[in-house]
């Protein structure tokens, strides 16, 4: 491992951290649903298909994420200090430990790509179909978790920009490749499900080359083949600390999600409908808090490294203010057009109506939901990290799941019951994240960061 020192360079903006991330974020989607759409030219056996692999891989991706998310606050911690050395440590360790488990991942997947698609209970006649896209995007996993490593070192850097490029030239190449693959277009054979599995093959193998490229020419660092077997645990134990409870939230929300959605599709498929329509839409206002919840990460990540407490508290207040504005904005307008914007999925009168209904909702729900973002991203930016996962759990599995059940099933008030239940969860969890914020609790969890990276002491400290 090599880097060179360089200055510290004038504090970037909340905005400018965040807009990059809205848009590589929004990309990422993007790459999803544009296979979906695509094969949808195909059957629709081949999407039900693809869909049922596609939630192997994120599964896998959600795994190889929480090692990003400790490495990101960790560096920011080392570099607010002034601590480079410590800094590229962590980063060279998370790279290579992200490295080895997406080895090991492909390697599974690659091997056992049948009996997992069985456990999935996919049916037997859309095998065809799954098969050969899990045995390639599955294969080549590692390189996805090579790309999230790096991508998570570039913006503690502030390189928000560069991981936002990449995901656009990776949607370019994919999106072209898809036509090419698909279509038979420029002389190529028409090869279905297994030519967008290819297509995006190459275009992570590209954005992973591109990251590899920017990550020299942005920090200079370099990883040496001593640098992925010379791994320091103790410096994986600090990402770890971090990274682990956030997946841990994540997941809890993940379950709960299901949990109520199997409320819902006791409903009637309308209602099931209705709720995929929904949060298709309500996905573009979550950007929102999305970026501003990982630009204040970034920020406040520095401030506490360089002991910048006070700081760090008013940021995060001046950045709740913002997020909360930009997210009534963008939902407003989309529940005046709800109908509208339904009407752009589906013609059916039932599902447009409830949708409507839900996406005026949404006007209670996503300001409530910019509190818990936001701020879990910061008391995470600080090392607070296990009261939002304790706090959320409660909320999620104590009030979210069973009032989803009483308001919705029991109470007979349907879709809108569960809708207000996940309002009532989403405030009360923010509301008190706030008030873990405004009443300084996170101080001694910032202060023994702080206390890990000043001087050098994050290169000798076990966590």
């Amino acid at each position: 491992m090599s880097a060179s020192v360089h200055p510290p360079t004038k504090q970037p903006t909340l905005m400018g951290l965040a807009w990059p991330i809205f848009i590589e974020q929004g990309l990422r989607l993007l790459i999803g649903t544009v296979d979906t759409f695509m094969v949808s030219h195909v059957s629709d056996g081949a999407v039900a298909a693809l869909g049922v692999a596609n939630q192997l891989v994120i599964l896998f991706l959600i795994v190889f994420n929480f090692i990003a998310i400790g490495t990101s606050v960790v560096i920011t911690h080392h570099l607010g200090a002034r601590n480079r050395a410590g800094a590229d440590s962590i980063a060279t360790n998370a790279i290579a430990v992200n490295t080895w488990m997406g080895l090991a991942v492909s390697v599974l997947v690659y091997c056992f790509a049948a009996p997992l698609l069985r456990v999935m209970q996919l049916p037997a006649d859309l095998m065809q179909y799954a098969l050969p896209f899990l045995t390639l995007m599955g294969g080549t996993l590692f390189m996805e978790s090579m790309n999230m490593s790096i991508a998570a070192v570039l913006r503690a850097h502030h390189h928000t920009r560069d991981a936002m490029l990449v995901s656009v030239g990776q949607n370019i190449l994919n999106v072209t490749g898809n036509c090419i693959m698909l279509f038979g277009l420029l002389g190529c054979p028409k090869m279905g499900v297994t030519g967008v599995a290819l297509s995006s093959v190459f275009s992570r193998c590209c954005a992973c080359i591109a990251l590899w490229i920017l990550l020299d020419y942005r920090t200079h660092l370099r990883l040496r083949a001593i640098d992925f077997v010379t791994i320091v645990w103790s410096k994986v134990a600090r990402i770890l600390r971090i990274g682990l409870p956030a997946a841990g939230e994540n997941m809890s929300y993940w379950l709960a999600l299901m949990t109520v959605t199997t409320f819902t599709a006791r409903l009637g498929g309308d209602s099931l409908s209705i709720q995929t329509y929904t949060l298709q839409i309500e996905r573009m206002v979550l950007l929102f808090s999305l970026s501003i919840g990982l630009g204040t990460e970034i920020l406040i990540g520095h401030l506490v490294g360089a002991g910048k407490f006070e700081e760090a508290y008013h940021t995060l207040l001046k950045s709740l203010r913002t997020g909360f504005i930009l997210v009534t904005c963008a939902i407003l307008p989309i529940a005046l057009l709800a109908p509208h914007a339904l009407g752009l999925f589906t013609h059916d009168a039932v599902i447009i109506t409830g949708g409507t209904l839900l996406l005026r909702l949404a006007i209670l729900l996503e300001p409530g939901r910019v509190f818990n973002i936001v701020v879990i991203n910061s008391l995470r930016a600080t090392g607070d990290v296990w009261f939002p996962i304790t706090m959320g759990a409660f909320s999620m599995w104590c009030v979210w799941v069973p009032l989803s059940w009483l308001l919705g099933l029991k109470l007979g008030l349907g879709l809108p019951g569960i809708w207000l239940a996940m309002i009532t969860d989403e405030w009360l969890r923010g509301l008190m994240m706030h008030r873990r914020w405004k009443q300084r609790h996170w101080m001694k969890s910032a202060r023994r960061s702080h206390a890990h990276v000043a001087g050098g002491a994050g290169d000798t400290a076990l966590v």
